[in-house]
């Protein structure tokens, strides 16, 4: 099933003969259950890419999908309310609340929606992150590797309908960094959860179901690969 479908996207930043083109004419879909590596050189259009599909940021032209909704027609409140409901968001710097515990950063987006968390849902990624016995610490108490742990259960506690990391790597060392990859990848193929990651990391671009190379706003490969 298309979970993702993106037609004639474009994104232009500034105006006449300081105009940027960051995305020009893209398009593309992604399937339900798919693991997605996005690269390419530092100002491709990649991140403004992932940042258009999460609802962050709005095209100049085209149109994105999500599921059944065209989320380029929505006004502010409308994508921020789809945007905490259906996408999973994962940075670089794991933007954890410091004052919070792990249980309330997790959770915050989902009590931010009026919603209870499905205490189920809770203890399964708390137990699969690994993080049982940390869920009353705060994120200055926590590793590098487990504070980005604590950003992925954060994304998945609401089920969303797309995980989008942008290079969730980029802040650990290598052991960590193949431990999170790890877990991305256990959770797409045990939950079907469609994750879409920007990365400059090869080793990540090889453990993808599908690469997509873009260079100048265009995309210039599209593979998809064979386990």
């Amino acid at each position: 099933m298309e979970i993702v479908k993106v037609e004639h996207l474009s994104k232009v930043y500034g105006k006449g003969d300081t105009a940027v083109h960051a995305l020009d004419d893209v398009s593309f879909s992604i399937e339900q259950g798919q693991f997605v590596a996005i690269v390419g050189p530092s100002g491709s259009g990649k991140s403004t890419l992932l940042h258009i599909l999460g609802g962050v940021d709005t095209p100049t032209s085209g149109k994105v999908r999500i599921g059944d909704t065209d989320i380029s027609k929505l006004d502010e409140t409308a994508l921020a309310i789809f945007r905490r409901r259906q996408i999973g968001l994962i940075y670089q710097f794991y933007n954890l609340i410091p004052i919070l515990t792990v249980e309330e950063n997790m959770t915050l987006p989902l009590l931010l929606d009026g919603k209870k968390p499905d205490r189920q849902m809770l203890h399964t990624l708390v137990s699969t992150l690994g993080l049982s016995e940390r869920l009353h610490h705060l994120p200055n108490q926590l590793s590098g590797g487990q504070q980005q742990r604590v950003s992925i259960g954060r994304a998945l506690l609401n089920n969303p309908a797309l995980m989008l990391a942008d290079e969730p790597t980029g802040n650990l060392d290598s052991e960590n960094s193949k431990e999170i990859i790890a877990l991305l990848r256990r959770f797409n193929r045990e939950f079907n959860q469609t994750v879409v990651i920007i990365t400059h990391d090869e080793r990540i671009a090889l453990s993808a179901d599908r690469v997509i190379s873009v260079q100048d706003g265009k995309i210039v490969r599209d593979e998809v690969r064979v386990p």
